[in-house]
């Protein structure tokens, strides 16, 4: 993911997507037992946060099957919930502008500046749209948190390890849910789950909890819960796993190791995924040897079939930043890339984006859908995950 590496300094210790009911729907399969969210309206916790949770209106058709409202969505409304633009964060009246004109499913919240996080400025974009919209920010701590400035700092993943036990890593990750909840943030880009000894400072580095496989992903699962206790949906990431590849994917197309040492060390944290409690899964655009064979992850069938598969996971799956990093935009024009994306079996596409991209991006869609190059069905199976994680339907 585009990492959004905060610059250093003293006061320094980066997507929302997905969860909008009082408690969050299994996404595309059976509920998975886990903490009860609040109601979106509600604030879940005071922490050290001075706003309260700007209002969102709750769907009328909250206890209405998703098969039923995606059927009354027309095509450009369907696979609009399917993307998820970066947007300005110091410019609310264009990003509430964004999701009036566009619809949009889900907004990401990068960058330092933090005046949408504040002041209730998101409750306007949830006023301005007619599906609650999701909110995503990459709140991991260390080099990569957004509200450290407002909130307080949290170490890195590497640190939390080496100085805390789970119990007090699950603590934290509550705390920082309730923080984040409180300011309107529904989803965070965190926990970072790669296995990665690279030094503190690399792509990866201190982002990851430990070299050691079932160690990153105990503290991963339990960070996760504390995420989603404090009412935030967490996202796993950079699956198939960043932290052995070749170099950084904002930079350059990247090589993990084959498949096979992947299953031994780097996909360890995504085993048995139904104990996380509801997670969501960001696919990292990686090339893994036996399994994409030269093609990025985050736009390979096969990536997706080894998770939902051999992973069985059934929650909702979310491309890398498919706008701002070379590993897909030496390749693909931006509505291409999104296009291949969702083909390949996520989601949810997020890129990084100006508001300009984004009806040329729904106008690809839309065709796509239209001509049978991206498949009806496939997006409406996509539409319903990300409705029921919201809240407005159940599966």
């Amino acid at each position: 993911m585009k990492a959004h590496v905060r610059p250093s300094r003293s006061s320094a210790g980066i997507l929302a997507g997905l969860l909008f009911g009082g408690v969050l729907a299994g996404c595309g399969g059976p509920a998975v037992s886990g903490t009860a969210l609040p109601a979106p309206g509600a604030t879940p916790g005071t922490g050290s946060t001075s706003q309260a949770a700007p209002p969102v209106r709750t769907p009328a058709s909250a206890d209405s099957s998703c098969a039923s409202a995606v059927s009354a969505m027309d095509v450009r409304a369907r696979v609009a919930q399917l993307v998820v633009p970066g947007v300005d964060a110091g410019n609310p009246a264009a990003v509430t502008s964004l999701v009036r004109t566009t619809q949009i499913g889900g907004i990401f919240i990068g960058g330092n500046n933090t005046t949408l996080l504040q002041n209730g400025a998101l409750a306007a974009v949830q006023q301005a749209a007619q599906i609650p919209v999701s909110i995503a920010v990459d709140e991991e701590g260390g080099r990569v948190q957004r509200v450290d400035e407002l909130d307080g700092s949290l170490p890195s993943a590497r640190e939390l390890a080496a100085t805390k036990s789970p119990d007090e890593v699950r603590a934290l990750g509550e705390q920082r849910g309730k923080q984040l909840r409180a300011r309107g943030v529904t989803v965070d880009y965190a926990p970072d789950a790669d296995v990665s000894d690279e030094p503190d400072d690399a792509v990866i580095g201190d982002r990851s909890y430990s070299p050691d496989p079932e160690k990153a992903r105990e503290y991963a699962m339990a960070f996760a819960e504390g995420l989603r206790a404090g009412g935030v949906l967490p996202v796993l990431k950079h699956f198939p796993g960043h932290g052995h590849g070749s170099g950084d994917s904002h930079r350059t197309a990247v090589t993990t190791p084959p498949l096979e040492q992947l299953r031994q060390a780097d996909l360890v944290p995504y085993r048995d995924l139904a104990e996380y409690g509801q997670v969501a899964v960001m696919v990292g655009h990686l090339d893994v040897p036996g399994l994409t064979n030269g093609v990025p992850a985050s736009i390979s069938p096969a990536a997706y079939r080894l998770l939902r598969g051999e992973y069985r996971f059934t929650g909702p799956v979310i491309t890398d930043d498919l706008g701002g990093m070379k590993a897909i935009t030496d390749r693909y024009a931006l509505p291409e890339a999104v296009l291949k994306g969702l083909q390949a079996g996520a989601d949810e596409a997020l890129f990084s984006s100006g508001n300009g991209d984004v009806p040329a991006v729904l106008d690809r869609l839309t065709q796509a859908v239209e001509t049978g190059e991206l498949p009806a069905a496939q997006v409406a199976a996509s539409v319903g995950r990300v409705l029921a994680a919201k809240g407005v339907c159940t599966m």
